[in-house]
């Protein structure tokens, strides 16, 4: 189970760092792909940390996790919005 835990953790130190390098060289977007890459990387290391009892780092995980599945409610939302109306032609 050790083994496990440790295989978690650093699966998800690798992806949210993998999320930070592509959003920081401008491979990907600060939307949904990016989004879920962080909130990915936070479950998994909230769960080591919970298991090896650091409370510090498992609440900052957790608050990472919550900020994770509000903007991607809010991805989902402006999504899911109608477009707004196209603004009516000007004639001078």
């Amino acid at each position: 189970m050790d083994l496990w835990i440790e295989v978690v953790g650093w699966s998800g130190a690798v992806v949210l760092l993998m999320a930070y390098g592509l959003l920081s060289t401008g491979r990907i977007a600060a939307g949904l792909t990016y989004q879920l890459l962080n909130l990915a990387g936070a479950i998994l290391l909230a769960v080591n940390a919970v298991f090896h009892r650091a409370l510090p780092s498992a609440a900052v995980n957790v608050v990472w996790l919550v900020i994770g599945v509000a903007a991607l409610r809010r991805l989902h939302t402006r999504r899911m919005a109608p477009p707004p109306p196209a603004a009516p032609d000007s004639f001078p």
